[in-house]
């Protein structure tokens, strides 16, 4: 008989408040409050210096940086007419991670 596959876990969204929860689980003698203070430092750093231009890249997990979208034509998708998209920078994430 062929075996059932397993069923997937119910995936869950972690907020940052629920990140904060789950550090301060892992660290004895830091309250939430002092973890929120260093998950707020860390995450308010990280896109200060990205809108300077500048690259993150936290070893083991990613880089953080800006990345440009050309100029390009589209369509509207209600007519289908053309219609013009400015280049346009945005905050990129790539993950160097294998699961």
């Amino acid at each position: 008989m062929a075996k059932k596959p397993a069923k997937k876990k119910e995936k869950e969204i972690i907020s940052k408040t629920a990140l904060v929860d789950k550090v301060a689980k892992q660290l004895d003698g830091m309250t939430k409050k002092d973890v929120a203070a260093v998950v707020n430092t860390l995450l308010s750093t990280v896109v200060d210096a990205v809108r300077q231009g500048d690259e993150v890249r936290l070893i083991g997990f990613g880089t953080f940086k800006t990345a440009h979208r050309n100029a390009r034509t589209g369509r509207n998708p209600q007519t289908g007419a053309a219609i013009k998209i400015k280049a346009s920078d945005s905050f990129a994430f790539k993950s160097n991670i294998k699961f």
